[in-house]
């Protein structure tokens, strides 16, 4: 049986459904990532939604990496607690470089294109993140190292051309709203996600300006 991680502290942060708590977990410092109760569904309900979406992140967690897409290690499923224990990585979020005015202007379109890059592998291979945001993608190795994707609590496998273009509008929406820079970011970007999804880069794209346009004149 593994060791208990120890918690250190309150949590470190707290979404809709899940919070994060830094623990130690035989030495390494690591995320415990818990699935909150949710008192307005029932009893039933609720386990079995929280067990299935800490099932399917871990099992997209492990698929993205043998893409060749970072994401946390896992080093525990706990289903009964709703529990995964994360491999804790450093360096900051493409949300804080976009927002680094002491980032050198050159840095910031190499990292939107190795994002990019890897998104385009991720669709490439029938995954879909499903909550892309510039907070969910982090950079360990700094602006110009490979990125890493965070939370596909909500992503799936083998998704439709529709969930894909979600992924994509989220991200240029993102671009537009965070830079003063960003046709140009958006450019690199879709530089990368081309090269990193060259057979199917034109339909996503294709499909998130539909999507923009329906968001636009809801």
């Amino acid at each position: 049986m593994p060791a208990e991680p120890t918690p250190e502290g309150p949590p470190v942060s707290r979404g809709a459904e899940a919070s994060l708590r830094k623990v130690d977990w035989w030495g390494f410092p690591a995320l415990l990532k818990e699935r909150d109760l949710k008192t307005y569904r029932p009893k039933a309900l609720d386990e079995r939604i929280r067990r299935e979406r800490t099932r399917n992140e871990a099992r997209l967690l492990v698929d993205a990496r043998r893409l060749g897409v970072r994401t946390p290690m896992i080093y525990d499923v706990d289903l009964a607690r709703h529990r995964l224990t994360l491999e804790e990585l450093p360096g900051p979020t493409l949300r804080q470089l976009l927002e680094d005015p002491t980032l050198p202007p050159d840095d910031l379109p190499v990292a939107v294109r190795a994002f990019g890059h890897a998104l385009g592998v991720l669709h490439a291979g029938s995954i879909a993140h499903g909550d892309l945001t510039s907070s969910n993608v982090l950079f360990p190795d700094g602006p110009r190292g490979a990125p890493a994707f965070l939370d596909l609590s909500m992503g799936s496998r083998s998704p439709g051309l529709e969930e894909l273009g979600i992924d994509l509008h989220l991200v240029e929406e993102d671009l537009k709203a965070l830079s003063g820079r960003s046709d140009v970011l958006v450019r690199a970007f879709h530089e990368g996600y081309t090269a990193g999804n060259p057979t199917g880069a034109k339909d996503v794209r294709a499909r998130a300006k539909v999507i923009r346009g329906r968001v636009r004149y809801a």
